[in-house]
């Protein structure tokens, strides 16, 4: 927080000696204008008054101006052009004065609208740096304790090996499926995709078979399958990731043994592949924040659920390289709804 009120500060400095310069600069640029146009004022009232005395002279045949006359006129001209020139001094001073305050307020609150994004996407980077890092000391220091415990025992059998090892693959197992998610999360952020004409049909078949080997040998929900057969530009492996993420998300967050829906319609706006689960739903406090890494909503009901909190933005990610829609809500019905729209 000290760092980006010292950059603000700063930037604030920078913007208000920027406009410093430039109020010189202007200040002394129409001051300039001014006196070189009073001057000119001057010479040109002078010149029309001596035509219209020397013209009155000749009329009434009275003798021309006198140089006292002349000299009196000019230090009359002298004295109102002294006082205009005090009154612009005067008049250009406050005005400098309410820019440069005005400017000043405006400059610190630029620097702060410049700096918001950096200071969000740091906070970001803060935030899922500590979430990673305390999702990986997790599995390491379940591995730690069970690994000492069977160590301090003088005798097991080969059950007991065997039932530890198991353990700690599942373990390796879970630290391998993070690593890999935070590598795609990197690789969609820094490179492109090559789009190429993919079925819908294809890329939700081979999601479901994903999907129903990674929940294994669990309860596996239901899956109806509704899709209008379309043709859609993607990237097909990186498509069938994303909806391998949803349906697995339905999967976990769904009843045990219930039911996912996955439909599909072509709409004038694109294709639209809805996944709908009928569990709890999520709560409205949690939709804004559904996409963020490492974000897992309703902690009561996360903690029993194993993931990261990653799947959904690394969806986020996929779909936002394809300039896709990726939108969350609940539906009125129960349960939660995923709705990708593809151009």
């Amino acid at each position: 927080m000290n760092l980006f009120h010292s950059a603000r500060l700063k930037l604030t400095t920078f913007y208000f000696a920027i406009l410093v310069i430039f109020c010189l600069l202007l200040t002394f640029g129409v001051r300039a204008v001014t006196d070189y146009e009073l001057h000119r004022g001057d010479d040109a009232q002078r010149g029309a008054v001596h035509k219209l005395l020397e013209r009155w002279s000749d009329d009434y045949d009275e003798p021309p101006i006198t140089p006292n006359g002349d000299r009196f006129f000019a230090n009359t001209q002298a004295q109102q052009t002294n006082m205009t020139r005090k009154h612009l001094n005067r008049d250009f001073v406050l005005i400098d004065i309410l820019l440069l305050g005005g400017g000043a307020i405006l400059s610190y609150w630029y620097a702060g609208r410049t700096l918001r994004p950096i200071e969000e996407m740091h906070e970001q980077q803060k935030r899922f740096t500590a979430d990673a890092s305390h999702e990986l000391r997790t599995p390491l220091a379940s591995m730690k304790v069970e690994n000492e415990v069977f160590l301090r025992q003088k005798h097991f059998e080969e059950a007991d090996a065997r039932e530890l090892i198991a353990s700690n693959l599942e373990e390796v197992e879970r630290l391998e499926r993070l690593a890999t998610n935070l590598l795609a999360l990197n690789q969609y952020g820094q490179h492109s995709i090559t789009k190429m004409p993919v079925d819908i049909e294809v890329v939700v078949r081979e999601a479901l078979e994903r999907t129903k080997r990674r929940l294994g040998t669990k309860s596996k929900p239901h899956f109806t399958v509704k899709l209008a057969p379309a043709t859609v530009q993607a990237d097909k492996e990186s498509l069938i990731e994303l909806t391998t993420i949803l349906l697995d998300n339905a999967a976990k967050y769904g009843p045990s043994g219930g039911e996912v829906v996955v439909a599909g319609e072509q709409r004038p706006n694109g294709y639209v592949l809805a996944v709908r689960d009928h569990g709890a739903g999520i709560a409205e406090d949690d939709l804004p924040h559904i996409f963020e890494r490492m974000y897992r909503g309703d902690k009561a009901r996360s903690s029993r659920v194993p993931g990261h909190g990653i799947g959904l933005s690394l969806a986020k990610q996929i779909a936002d390289v394809h300039q896709a829609a990726l939108e969350a809500s609940n539906h009125p019905d129960g349960g939660a709804m995923f709705i990708l729209t593809l151009p």
